[in-house]
């Protein structure tokens, strides 16, 4: 009986320990490092005015004190003709007393085959300039726990805030050790 128990513990010990050096192998943790996603992504893209009447644009309270709701296109071109990625959309009080407000944000919706999911673009200190910096405060499927930069630069200077197209350049940086879920 005592071989047998001696048998089983060596047997045991010794699979144990080829999953332990698996598990922690040099080898294995530089293979990860390489199919981690790059720390850093740049992307360039548009958001499409609707094409809508302007009377469909909804906000209220008027230019004085009112909200801006939109739902606009995001395209990989300037023409509206250009392929569509997703969705722009947001809910921003551009007056005094609310402009610092968390309320303020953009959510830039992908649907890609690279790229699936969401941004939430602050729209903090929004300044009604044909440029605008503002932060990526983070992000869900490919772009979960994103931080960065958005820069929306207004294409059209002639057209209001509601008909405008405007240029989306992101800046978006990924913690070294998370790893977004692929969509």
């Amino acid at each position: 009986m005592l071989p047998k128990i001696i048998f089983c513990t060596a047997v045991s010990v010794a699979t144990l320990a080829v999953i332990l050096l698996a598990l922690v192998s040099p080898v294995v943790h530089r293979r990860l490092q390489k199919n981690h996603t790059k720390p850093w992504l740049a992307l360039s893209l548009y958001i499409q005015p609707p094409h809508l009447p302007t009377s469909s644009i909804h906000a209220s309270g008027g230019a004085a004190g009112g909200a801006l709701i939109f739902h606009h296109t995001l395209t990989e071109g300037s023409r509206n003709t250009s392929q569509v990625v997703g969705r722009a959309q947001g809910f921003v009080i551009p007056i005094e007393h609310f402009a610092y407000s968390s309320l303020n944000i953009i959510y830039l919706t992908f649907e890609t085959p690279e790229f699936r999911g969401s941004l939430s673009v602050q729209a903090k200190n929004i300044k009604n300039k044909p440029r605008e910096e503002l932060t990526v405060v983070g992000g869900t499927g490919s772009f979960a726990f994103a931080r960065g930069l958005a820069i929306l630069i207004q294409a059209d200077a002639q057209a209001s805030d509601v008909d405008a197209m405007y240029h989306v350049k992101l800046r978006l940086r990924f913690p070294e050790h998370s790893r977004p879920i692929p969509g």
